[in-house]
């Protein structure tokens, strides 16, 4: 009777047991699905929360940069010391942990670690610009381009024939090949690469003006017409008056006139050109004296813009055959040597008291 006593008073013990196990079981998965939930709340709430920038930062990211390589970054530039396992389960999350792409990027106040890493795998990098200017020769534009902070340089000891042959364009004389514009540019870029854009965006802007040209022009060809838009270009700095420019040389071409422009004679000159054009220099015969010498220069003697090449192709019509200016970035157009003598007394010998 003793024994079937102890072995009935076991059972209850072995039950009990069980049920605590059970129990601590439960409150284990509990605890530790808590955990996990508040985990994922922390590390959701550490996407969003902006990142330590007390002034805008640009993050470098070289080419073959690992994730882990890209955190240390992150870390050493003080934007956020959260912990690696936060920013892997975010990036995770995205789907861009092997999609990170090179580069400069901006990180200015406010961005978050969900919004960075968002912007590193569109490859959404930092944005230079180069502007051309209206009316620079080539030379001009390689001493910018040599000058340009950042860009890489790579055309220093070329010649500017070289540079042609590089761009595939032959033989082809280099000025006013290259479209004045402000181009965009990011770290890594060469100076050819934004000379073969400039000349890429010039060939498309010479061959669509000169498919809608005007009738009756006493041109010849694209680049005749790219030539005219030079010298356009460089008679005037006033957009609205560069058809009525346009209208007198174009007027002139059909009369067998010379063109008599003091831009080409300068552009002639070259580097001797001390800024006082002399009446010497004006009978002085060179390939680009339009004083001495009919038609056309040889080669264009700027960058023209898109205004001047429309100017080329669209002259506006009329009779003037002169113009001078007046002294305030304008012209006074005239039909007749006598007016236009009239207008020279007017306006350039005129003295002031």
């Amino acid at each position: 009777m003793a024994k079937r006593s102890r072995k009935t008073a076991a059972r209850p013990a072995a039950k009990k047991g069980g049920v605590v196990a059970r129990v601590f079981g439960w409150l284990l998965l509990i605890g530790l699905a808590a955990a996990g939930w508040f985990a994922w709340q922390d590390a959701d709430h550490f996407a969003d929360v902006p990142l330590r920038v007390g002034a805008p930062v640009v993050l470098d990211v070289p080419a073959g940069a690992s994730f882990a390589a890209i955190r240390r970054q992150i870390r050493e530039a003080g934007l956020s010391d959260a912990h690696d396992l936060y920013w892997r389960a975010l990036a995770q999350r995205m789907d861009v942990a092997t999609r990170l792409k090179a580069g400069e990027y901006a990180v200015p106040v406010g961005t978050t670690p969900r919004e960075l890493l968002r912007r590193m795998a569109a490859g959404d990098v930092i944005q230079r610009r180069f502007t051309i200017v209206e009316g620079w020769t080539f030379r001009q534009l390689r001493a910018e381009l040599a000058n340009a902070a950042g860009v890489r340089q790579t055309l220093t000891t070329r010649s500017d024939s070289e540079i042609m042959r590089e761009l595939g364009a032959g033989a082809d004389h280099p000025e006013g090949r290259f479209l004045p514009e402000t181009y965009t540019w990011t770290r890594g870029d060469s100076d050819l690469d934004l000379l073969r854009r400039a000349h890429q965006a010039m060939t498309r802007a010479l061959a669509e003006t000169w498919a809608g040209r005007a009738p009756d022009l006493p041109l010849e060809s694209p680049y005749q017409a790219l030539i005219l838009a030079s010298i356009v270009e460089r008679e005037t700095g006033k957009a609205a008056e560069r058809p009525a420019i346009a209208g007198v040389f174009a007027r002139r071409l059909r009369l067998g006139m010379k063109l008599q422009t003091d831009p080409t004679v300068i552009y002639g000159l070259g580097a001797g050109f001390d800024g006082n054009l002399r009446r010497r220099d004006l009978e002085t015969d060179t390939p680009y004296n339009t004083y001495t010498r009919t038609g056309l220069p040889p080669s264009p003697i700027a960058l023209p813009g898109l205004a001047a090449l429309q100017a080329a192709v669209h002259p506006d019509p009329g009779d003037a055959l002169y113009f001078v200016a007046r002294g305030d970035g304008s012209h006074e157009f005239s039909p007749s040597l006598d007016a236009h003598n009239r207008a020279v007394a007017r306006y350039q010998l005129r003295r002031t008291p």
